[in-house]
């Protein structure tokens, strides 16, 4: 985290401040800001290599906030949340968080999800893809190309998203235990974690099966894990 540039949006003064020192302590560039309307302005000015927001705030929300940063740039984004409902997590994800810690939380927690986010983005490219490519006529799945298609149109995934559908993928019809998901996807400090893989799975469910509550492809071993199967398609 050394000479990382780390944006805080936070309208909780102590909470603030206690990340700022947490982060400064272990060499980031720390710059912060009290709303989503300042974080904002902040982000275009500063630049930074990763931001965290907490989502209840004046002026502008973190979802507001988040859309807003990630219509121009694909930088890291943690959400600090004490809402912590499926449908909120969704919400999040759909404005374009990559991470979120729910409160109250440790700093120390903090800390390590980002610097674990840090570690998936600096992955070289090959040791997620292995160039696997899978099309049924109906999904069409290019891990070298990082593209994703249903019905021949463009799928807009997060870069988390993507990789759990890699990774599924690479490891097409074998069921995947929670822990392996979350330790190959997210690192390991995310095991137990099993709200992430449930929320994620969800939201990949709406984007590529044709009925996302009866699914083809990505499919429940209860209480183990997920697969991802591959469709038979007739050759006739």
């Amino acid at each position: 985290m050394i000479g990382k540039k780390v944006l805080i949006i936070d309208d909780d003064v102590d909470v603030q401040k206690i990340n700022e020192k947490v982060f400064r302590n272990i060499g980031a560039i720390v710059k912060v800001a009290t709303n989503g309307t300042d974080g904002v302005r902040k982000f275009f000015l500063e630049k930074p290599d990763l931001v965290i927001t907490d989502i209840m705030m004046p002026e502008m929300d973190g979802y507001e906030t988040c859309s807003r940063i990630r219509q121009v740039s694909n930088v890291p984004i943690i959400m600090l949340t004490a809402l912590n409902s499926e449908e909120e997590i969704i919400r999040g994800l759909e404005s374009g968080a990559d991470d979120f810690i729910s409160k109250p939380f440790s700093p120390d927690v903090l800390v390590a999800r980002a610097r674990a986010l840090f570690r998936r983005l600096d992955m070289p490219r090959d040791s997620v893809v292995h160039g696997q490519y899978y099309s049924d006529g109906y999904l069409t799945i290019d891990l070298e190309k990082r593209i994703v298609l249903v019905e021949g149109d463009s799928i807009k995934l997060t870069r988390t998203e993507y990789n759990l559908l890699a990774y599924l993928l690479q490891n097409a019809g074998w069921v995947r235990t929670f822990d392996q998901i979350l330790v190959n996807v997210w690192g390991p400090e995310y095991q137990g974690s099993l709200d992430y893989v449930h929320v994620y799975i969800s939201n990949l469910r709406k984007k590529i099966e044709m009925d996302q509550r009866n699914p083809t492809y990505l499919e429940s071993e209860h209480g183990v894990g997920y697969r991802f199967n591959k469709r038979v398609v007739s050759s006739s």
